[in-house]
């Protein structure tokens, strides 16, 4: 596949750096707004919806927007209505027509170069020169966007499930868990490939930076916690991988875990977030002190099945 440097596809140009304490926020509903991109990484970009400004048009619909610093650096969107930016975000005009379908492709392709940038380390300079396919390989053409939706909204359970309806109560996280720090070598000590995921610090992506040619050292059905980058994120790891030994710690249950239960307990240990900054890192001993709130059944155990059924009675949950 040949790669060739970002403006060679697309026109780059600075957005307006408004700040959005010197606009006026207004209703989503309100006629006269126009949407606010800033370098969220949420709600496609759109941090706000603010009113026109006197004597500045809105960028067109169909750029697309790119954060060029801060803790989204490089999150990419196409932006589907008028808008305004905020400071550090970039927009991309294609130099050629492309459809949407080839807009989403180049928007993934350049989140795939986020590992290279920190909050130090920004892209403003240097976005230009990212390399890009020079064309969308064939086999993705043939795919149509509505193709792309394939959630199922419906529940496995055709039940409600109430938070309140058990009871809850303290359990010391070291109860429930083994924590350890991976054995693993760092990420560019590996050939990139297509079958083992890499699990660094990220807060995207269930914590996978890369995917790797190498044998799986890390069991499926454990839990990644950030010990830094992003700290206090926790994801629940479905298959074999590899992680960094740095800023990962690895939650090896004591107990019978599946996919359900793993992402109710990740929610609850995200709540442990706001203890943990990037000043303050989340090692195996801070963990170990961590004690976490949880449905209970009349043995005062940790009721498991309650948690598994709340997560099937969700909606779309049957597309987990």
């Amino acid at each position: 596949m040949e790669l060739i440097q970002l403006n060679k596809l697309f026109s780059v140009h600075s957005g307006n750096s408004f700040d959005l304490n010197m606009l006026e926020i207004c209703d989503e509903k309100s006629t006269a707004k126009v949407n606010y991109v800033s370098r969220t990484r949420e709600n496609n970009g759109i941090s706000a919806f603010v009113k026109l400004k006197e004597n500045t048009k809105p960028f067109e619909a169909g750029l697309i927007t790119v954060a060029g610093s801060g803790n989204s650096v490089l999150e990419s969107f196409i932006q589907l209505s008028p808008f305004y930016t905020g400071y550090h975000v970039f927009l991309l005009k294609p130099l050629v027509p492309m459809s949407d379908f080839e807009k989403l492709f180049y928007c993934y392709c350049i989140r795939q170069n986020q590992f290279k940038y920190s909050f130090g380390r920004q892209a403003n300079k240097t976005l230009k020169n990212i390399l890009l396919p020079k064309e969308i390989p064939s086999e993705f053409l043939s795919i149509k966007l509505d193709e792309l939706n394939t959630l199922n909204e419906k529940s496995i359970l055709n039940e409600s499930l109430e938070l309140t309806q058990t009871e809850w109560n303290l359990f010391n996280l070291t109860d429930l868990f083994k924590i350890s720090a991976s054995r693993d070598g760092l990420v560019n000590e590996y050939q990139v490939g297509n079958s083992v995921p890499y699990i660094s610090s990220t807060e995207h992506k269930n914590g996978i930076i890369q995917f790797v040619n190498e044998d799986a050292t890390n069991k499926a059905g454990t839990i990644t916690a950030n010990r830094g980058g992003s700290v206090g994120f926790f994801f629940y790891q479905p298959i074999d991988y590899i992680a960094t030994p740095v800023d990962v710690r690895i939650l090896t249950p004591k107990f019978v875990i599946n996919k359900y239960i793993g992402f109710f307990l990740t929610t609850i240990l995200h709540q442990e977030k706001y203890r943990f900054n990037y000043s303050r890192k989340m090692g195996s001993d801070r963990l170990g002190k961590i004690k976490i709130k949880l449905p209970s059944n009349k043995q005062g155990n940790p009721d498991f099945l309650y948690m598994e059924n709340y997560i099937k009675s969700l909606p779309y949950s049957s597309s987990i």
